[in-house]
């Protein structure tokens, strides 16, 4: 009995060996599982966050100002424009924010002078993950554009209505100011398309016992110069993909070369 009682011993010792080793590697196959699963939930987030990314800018750059409305239509509406060329606004960077105008007194002698002022303004937003996209941005822009219009100082009889064909969404905002002695007529149109906001202002009045211009006159000008300031920013936009086609040529060249 003394010798089979250690004899035992060894054989339940020897029998609980495996056991731990089981235990163990269970222990160490869960863990791994359990490292793995967190990696994969950690993964999953940020995998979501570049599904989520915003949607890309639709336009990539900004047209000349000074050339986003016609000759013939600055000539209509400036008769006298002291410069046919406009003059460019100041910008730090043209790629986001430029502007033009045109300005002229046409003096009729003793029937008085006609004054007309023409401005353009672009701006344009990219996409930003963290401030959305370019069109929201431009959109946001839009509303403030019209808020600053409707809020010239001194402006009398203000009135405000959309506008259909001029872009993705238009709005006109016309008043009458008081400057100089005379009457000025005001129009405004505030224009988004896609990432970017054009802001066109077109204003006149009468001097030396002219009539002033009249309401009709000046808001006709300023939607017909907005449409065509609008529809520039799609045609630069044309243009700056043109780098990308430039290989066509050396294409047809290489083309050549074979046959």
């Amino acid at each position: 009995m003394h010798r089979s009682a250690p004899r035992l011993s060894r054989i339940l010792a020897c029998a609980t060996v495996p056991v731990m080793l089981v235990v163990a590697g269970c222990s160490s196959d869960s863990g791994d599982k359990k490292d793995s699963g967190s990696s994969s939930s950690s993964a999953a987030p940020s995998t979501k966050k570049s599904e989520a990314s915003v949607e890309p800018a639709k336009f990539a750059a900004l047209p000349d100002p000074c050339k986003s409305i016609s000759t013939k239509t600055v000539t209509s509406l400036v008769p006298k424009a002291k410069s046919k060329g406009g003059t460019a606004a100041g910008s730090s960077d043209t790629a986001y924010r430029a502007g033009c105008s045109w300005n002229g007194l046409d003096d009729n002698g003793v029937k008085g002078s006609q004054y007309r002022w023409l401005d353009v303004g672009f701006t344009r937003f990219d996409s930003d993950q963290a401030l959305g996209s370019g069109a929201e941005r431009a959109q946001q822009d839009y509303a403030k554009q019209v808020a600053k219009a409707k809020a010239a100082e001194g402006a009398k009889k203000i009135a405000e209505a959309p506008v259909s064909g001029i872009g993705e969404q238009a709005t006109k905002i016309t008043y009458d100011l008081t400057k100089t002695s005379e009457d000025f007529k005001y129009a405004t149109v505030v224009a988004r398309t896609g990432n970017v906001v054009v802001t066109l202002t077109y204003n006149g009045a009468g001097y030396a016992g002219a009539k002033a211009p009249s309401a009709d006159d000046i808001l006709k000008g300023a939607e017909k110069a907005a449409k065509e300031a609008v529809a520039s920013v799609a045609a630069a936009d044309t243009k700056s993909d043109a780098p990308s086609g430039s290989a066509k040529p050396s294409e047809k060249a290489t083309e050549k070369k074979t046959s």
